[in-house]
């Protein structure tokens, strides 16, 4: 029995389902041998009016829950890896801060435009030095030094009552870095305060002086979806564009990675769909010994455990998001979902190849690209490992 889904959801659902098969599963594999972002897929997704779904209407969005948006993730994902990576890198961590901490002004200035695909928007948290250790970072935000001596003490304060902070540093493995109309940035404006010395900020990469990106990684998959390396030289930035409170940027992160894994989960969960939708189609197309594979019990047993880790992946990732949207805590929920379906789209990748057998490892079909796709999402919004700290801690071990 299929999930029981408000007519609304299965509305979208359906929606973007036809949209997906329709216009990004046709071009899926080119762009991703290409390494092309393709932006006009998400100037029709802005058509669709989904490139703000869980944002409120007042600000250009749906207005629609995080159960909706799970929802588009996991279609895109169904089709694209790279499309639905760029698109809830853009929803939950680019937009949704916005939204959670931002002032009345700069939603309408920084959320509107993303909430309505005016551009797409990226997080930069990650440095090259920090790995799993996120709260490590060497990124800094001082208030303008040619106002104020290098040693007076009202630094924080004074660049909160007004100053201009300047922004200098590098952060690594930003998603949508190069296309992104605005960028969440973590940095550090109090070296001796610890987790509550880190504050966020706004940059726009089109007018701020400074902001370069120096990288665009070549990667092992998702490659229609840019991963990149920027660098802040003394960019100066006005007071506005301060996220919340100074000090606030810890808080604001810990609560954007519950979101952020929750769209991971999602995302797995369409990966997954899609590569058992194309072992389980092959394994009944085609013939060996006069049958088709899907009548040998290996193939059979493989397949049905596909169809089992896929639906354990999407019960999970749905009870997170209705956590979510009941207000409810959910880091131990999101941690759990995302480290069940991420590993569910990486096995279910896996078998897919297998089951296809050598024309698995070829080009001419889609389970090698849900093979290479899954394996990030063991990776991005905390590792696996991590993600076991973080539920053990919520169980109180």
């Amino acid at each position: 029995m299929e999930f029981e889904l408000p007519d609304e959801h299965r509305m979208i659902r359906e929606t973007v389902r036809d949209f997906c098969e329709t216009e990004i599963e046709p071009i899926a594999q080119e762009i991703e041998d290409e390494h092309r972002f393709p932006a006009e897929i998400f100037d029709q997704l802005a058509d669709l009016d989904v490139m703000g779904v869980p944002i409120a209407e007042e600000y250009g969005g749906l207005g629609g829950d995080t159960l909706m948006y799970a929802l588009v993730a996991e279609e895109l994902g169904r089709v694209s890896g790279a499309i639905g990576l760029s698109y809830v890198a853009h929803i939950s961590l680019a937009s949704k801060p916005l939204e959670y901490f931002g002032t009345d002004e700069q939603k309408r200035r920084w959320l509107r435009p993303l909430a309505e695909g005016e551009h797409l928007g990226a997080w930069a948290l990650t440095e090259p030095e920090s790995g799993s250790d996120a709260s490590s970072m060497n990124t800094t935000a001082e208030r303008d030094p040619s106002e104020h001596s290098s040693d007076d003490a009202s630094a924080v304060s004074a660049a909160a009552d007004g100053d201009e902070w300047v922004l200098n540093g590098t952060k690594q493995f930003i998603t949508n870095a190069n296309v992104a109309g605005s960028i969440l940035v973590k940095a550090v404006t109090d070296p001796e305060a610890g987790y509550d010395g880190i504050s966020t900020f706004i940059v726009d990469p089109d007018e701020d002086d400074g902001f370069e990106v120096t990288t665009v990684w070549e990667k092992l998959g998702l490659n229609a979806s840019p991963t990149c390396e920027i660098r802040f030289d003394d960019v100066r930035l006005p007071p506005d564009r301060l996220l919340g409170e100074v000090g606030d940027g810890w808080d604001q992160t810990k609560h954007t990675l519950d979101g952020g894994r929750i769209s991971i989960a999602a995302l797995s969960t369409g990966l997954a769909q899609g590569a058992y939708e194309h072992a389980s189609t092959y394994s009944q197309e085609r013939e060996q010994f006069g049958q088709p594979i899907s009548e040998f019990d290996a193939i059979r047993d493989t397949i049905v455990d596909m169809h089992r880790k896929t639906e354990r992946a999407r019960l999970l990732t749905y009870r997170a998001a209705r956590t979510a949207d009941a207000g409810d805590p959910v880091t131990r929920e999101s941690a759990l979902a995302k480290l069940d379906a991420s590993e569910a789209a990486r096995e279910v990748a896996e078998d897919a190849v297998q089951v296809l057998g050598g024309y698995g490892y070829t080009t001419e079909f889609a389970p090698q690209r849900f093979y290479r796709d899954a394996k990030l999402m063991e990776i991005g919004e905390g590792t696996s490992e991590i993600q076991h700290l973080v539920i053990g801690r919520e169980l109180g071990l």
